[in-house]
This record gives structure tokens, sequence and C-alpha cells, in this order.
């Protein structure tokens, strides 16, 4: 199967902690163009090419999961898919044409600009490259597999989606009356009797690969054992015995991110021997729609897989490590990239003195006038990280979801007459909070937050619990390391200049709706995430464009992936956004 079952917190959970394809080759690309974007979530402006990466890819697996019937040759087979491509292009303008009207910052162009006899060249070429596969399966004779399918059973645990045939749900248990509902579209296979030639409907059948299927809401991914890497295939070839994995790119080879093409492959190659039983994958292949072009590359020997587990590793424990506490921005010249690299943008702004270099995006936005702080806003670095607590254990459960809906371990803290819960930051991140020393305890370095309304502390692996005793004889003057629980900073009062904005939304696991909105508040000098989701997220907040000025008063102080994020309880975060003249309250 070329997914696995996804973590219980669904879209809004780890993703930005686990290794992935496009977070590895940034991170080998340039350490700090993955840290801004990928860990601290700060972006550039929307750009059709963005869009039409993402609607071209649907357009072409929508075809692919067509059931053809009765056609005799590959003229036939050629024309009946090609007869699809006028609806589809239709269908990625105005899929594209949402997905860009609903982006909150997006580059200065207009989605009616885009080349409508380019995107019809795109899907066409993603077309010929099946057609190839199609054409290598009829001459096989339909492959080691054609007795099998046309005897009504499936080679694969999964079969290839197609329109008519029920989806398959990573967590089926997660959909209400799944099987009550109708996916028959009245278009059966065309399968020959056993022993006769293959036909052209039946190589187009089998030739078929897996992609994602479009009904599924649920992520359709490989996920590490572990959970700390995940990888999401375009395409899976199948049908000769052997298994290639296939990435689908709307571009061509001289794109400057095509150096990539080889390490994000190399990655589902290396996710799938960690998935499947250790199989080795046989071959890896990128389909460049604009040409189109096929490129190809040999699959890592077992002996190469072997060794990427601990290279990718390696590479996930460095990425955990940078940063803590808001990220500085800009940094030192020796600290920031050149800018050369495919992606970079924010990575390369810099101090060089007192003068900022590389700071052309930042130009678009901001007019360089100094940020003044107004009471009681304080700079972001000021923001409370680390703190240690006192007291002892109460109580203890989990692993139980959190709010995300991950499996964390949790427990009581009894400090005088106050409580508070101890949670971990994330699934596995204190796995021995329920091992810590009997009665008086102290916890070290411990992220102080909130969580409707009630203050808590959340433990990583930067944490440590040890017994009273041994922190009086670690530290000199213990009482000064020490914060009262009742005392716990959990609110911010911020202000500074809107970076960047976006808002994402989607499907949970059981089909219920989610929506976070983002932005990104920088003081000059530090730059952190602002979240608000769902009923939170207001008209003001999705007017808001990248240079307006946001002030807020008792923003909920919460953390994700060690760094520090912002929410907005709009019940008791007050928010002011000044655009130009005017001055909004939202």
């Amino acid at each position: 199967m070329p997914v696995s079952t996804p973590p219980l917190g669904g879209p809004l959970g780890r993703s930005r902690s686990r290794l992935s394809a496009s977070a590895l080759t940034s991170f080998l690309r340039c350490d700090r163009q993955w840290f801004l974007g990928n860990k601290v979530g700060i972006r550039g402006p929307l750009n059709p090419p963005q869009v039409l990466g993402i609607v071209l890819e649907d357009a072409l697996c929508s075809i692919l999961m067509q059931r053809p019937v009765g056609i005799d040759s590959i003229e036939g087979i050629k024309e009946w898919a090609r007869s699809f491509i006028e609806d589809s292009v239709s269908t990625v303008l105005s899929e594209g044409g949402k997905m860009w009207n609903e982006g909150i910052w997006r580059v200065d162009e207009s989605w009616d600009d885009v080349d409508v006899d380019r995107v019809r060249r795109r899907i066409n070429g993603g077309l010929e490259l099946f057609f190839e596969e199609v054409e290598a399966c009829y001459k096989a004779n339909g492959g080691p597999y054609l007795e099998l399918f046309r005897s009504g059973l499936q080679p694969f645990n999964v079969a290839a989606p197609s329109w008519g045939d029920e989806p398959v749900f990573p967590i089926p248990d997660k959909i209400p009356s799944l099987n009550i509902r109708k996916w028959s579209n009245g278009i059966d296979a065309d399968w020959k009797e056993k022993g006769s030639s293959v036909s052209w409907s039946e190589a187009w059948e089998i030739a078929r690969p897996w992609v994602k299927d479009p009904r599924v809401h649920q992520p359709q991914r490989m996920f590490h054992k572990d959970g700390w890497a995940a990888g999401e295939l375009d395409l899976v070839l199948r049908w000769d015995g052997r298994i290639r994995l296939i990435d689908v790119k709307s571009g061509d080879p001289t794109s400057k991110f095509a150096a990539s093409l080889q390490h994000q492959l190399g990655f589902y190659s290396w996710l799938w021997f960690e998935t499947h039983d250790s199989q080795r994958v046989d071959g890896m292949e990128g389909w460049y729609l604009d040409g189109p072009h096929r490129v190809e590359f040999e699959a890592p020997s077992i002996e190469n897989l072997q060794t990427m587990t601990g290279v990718f590793k390696q590479v996930h424990e460095k990425m955990q490590a940078m940063g803590a506490g808001p990220a500085k921005m800009p940094v030192s010249l020796e600290e920031a990239c050149d800018g050369e690299s495919a992606g970079c943008h924010w990575c390369s702004l810099a101090l060089d003195g007192d003068t900022m270099v590389n700071d052309e995006l930042l130009k678009t936005i901001y007019d360089g006038q100094e940020i003044i702080m107004s009471t009681p806003s304080e700079k972001l670095q000021q923001i409370p990280q680390r703190v240690s607590v006192t007291g002892k254990f109460t109580g203890a459960w989990g692993p139980l979801p959190n709010h995300f809906g991950e499996p964390v371990l949790g427990a009581m803290l009894m400090a005088g007459m106050k409580q508070i819960t101890i949670e971990e930051s994330q699934p596995g991140a204190f796995p021995k909070l329920h091992d810590c020393p009997k009665g008086e305890i102290v916890i070290i370095d411990a992220l102080p937050g909130v969580w409707r309304g009630q203050a808590r502390l959340y433990v990583d692996k930067n944490t440590r619990i040890i017994s009273r005793k041994d922190a009086e004889q670690e530290f000199d003057d213990l009482s000064q390391k020490l914060t009262r629980v009742g005392l716990l900073r959990t609110r911010a009062n911020v202000e500074g200049i809107i970076l960047c904005i976006a808002k994402r939304s989607g499907k949970r696991l059981d089909g219920k709706p989610w929506a976070m909105l983002s932005m990104h508040l920088w003081d000059g000098q530090h730059v952190v995430e602002v979240a608000a989701f769902g009923s939170s997220i207001t008209g003001a907040m999705e007017e808001t464009k990248p240079g307006d000025t946001l002030k807020m008063t008792g923003a909920e102080i919460g953390w994700r992936n060690g760094l520090p994020q912002l929410r907005i309880d709009i019940r008791s975060t007050r928010l002011s956004f000044k655009r130009k003249e005017s001055l909004l309250e939202g």
C-alpha cells in the first residue's frame, strides 16, 4: 500500500517536526531557508505557478482514473483520453481560480492571465508519458497480472483508484456512514476472456498507476513507524511487477529546483523501504509535463537505503535543534545565506553593520520606518521562554489526545495551593514523565503556555525533572531559578509589522472542517508566528495585508515544534490593525 495509517493529530499535528521530502531538499539547498520556511513557517506571496502545480497534477490524475470500454487501438485510446482534456482545462482554471482568490497574500498578477494553451499542453504532456506505459503494457501482453485481473482479483492491497470503484480511506472508522455510500458510476472494467490477447482497454486498466485519490480527504502519505518522517507520493507504477515511484512536475527540467529531484525521490525510496518490510523500489522517475520529459534515476541499493536511515536521522536531529524563542531576523552576513539557492528570499535578509542587505522582498511591504512600541507592548524577545517550577505530582494520565488530537502524556503538579497541568509538548517529547522522582520535585526549563484559559506547562527533550534535594545541590540559590506557578506569564502584549499571512482549511480525519489563519509578526529584530483557529478567525484578520501594523494585547503563549506561537482567543485577545491611516479593531 503506498500509504500508511496517519497519526491521530491529522493535518494540524506534527507536520513541521517531521522530516519530509520537501523539508529535506530545502534543508540541503539552504538550512536557513528550511528554518524560516518550514520551522518558523514564514513564506513569500502566492504565485500562479504554485497553484498550477497543484491543480494540474489533480487534473492529470483525474483522467488516469477514467475507465475505457471497448477500445481496440492505441489511436482509439489516445483519442478517448484526450476527449477529457477540455473539461480538465476548465476544471484547472476554475479550481485554480478558487485557490488563487482564497490566497490572502498574492503576487501582483491576475489569474485571468494564465496561459490556457500551456495548461492544455501540460495535461496532454502527462497523458503522453502515460501512453508510453500503456503501449509497453500492451506489448508485454498485459504483464504478469493480466489473468489475475481477469479473474476479478487484485494483485495489490490497494488498487489504483478509478472512478466508480470504492475509495480506500487510511482510517475508515473515522468516516461516518462510509458503508452506505454509493460510488459506482455504472462503468465496469472491460475484461476479456482468459487466455486471449490483451486489449488496449485492458492495457490502460492494468497500467494505471496508484495516485492520490481526490475523494479521500485523509492524508495519503507514508508515515515512518517512529513518527519522525513522512512522505506523499504522486504516482506509483506497478503493472510490470516492478515498483517505480513517480514525481510529477508541472514545469520542465531547466527549473532551479530540478537539482533537488533526485534527493526527493531518494527520500521516497528510503521511506518506502522503511514502511514496506525493507522492500527496495525498482525505479525513480520525474515526469515534467512541460515538454513532456521523463527523467529516470537508478534506485538506491539496499546498502545505501540502510545508510540513509542514519543520515536522515542526523538531519532530522539537526533540524529539531535549530532555533529557540522568537527567530532572529535579520541576522549577520555570516549567518545569512547568499540568496542564490532555489527558494531563497527571507533567509538572505541580513545586516551589514547598520545597513540592511538582500531586502528586496522586505521593501515591497515595509517602508523602513522605525517600529515603535506603545504601552503595554514589549519586544518579541521578551516573550517568556523556559521556566522552572517546584511542587509535587498528584496524578498522571495518558497517552491521551492533546488539542491537536495527538496522544501525549500528562500529569498534575501541586505547588502550594495551586494546581497546573503538565503535558508533553508533542508525542514522545518527554516519554519518562510518569517515571519521575517521588515527593518534592523541580521541573527545569519547561515551556509556559495556556489552553482554554488555564495555564499549563509543556515539557520536551530540553526539560529536566529532578528531586528538590538534587536541585538544591545543583543550584547555589534555587529560589532565584524558580518561578511561582501563580505568577507564570502565559500571555503576551506585542506589536509589529505583518511580514506574511496565509489561511489554510480542510477536513479532519473524521471529515469535520478545520481552518487556521497564520500571520508572522516582526518587530524589526525578531519574528514570531501568530495563529487563529476556527471561530477565532475574523473578517478583520482576513483583510490584513503584509505591511500592516498589528498590536495584540493578551495573546496566548503556545508552542509549536519548540518555537513560540502566539494564539488568538477572540474572547480574550484584543487586536488593533493599522492600515495606512485607518485603525481597525479586530
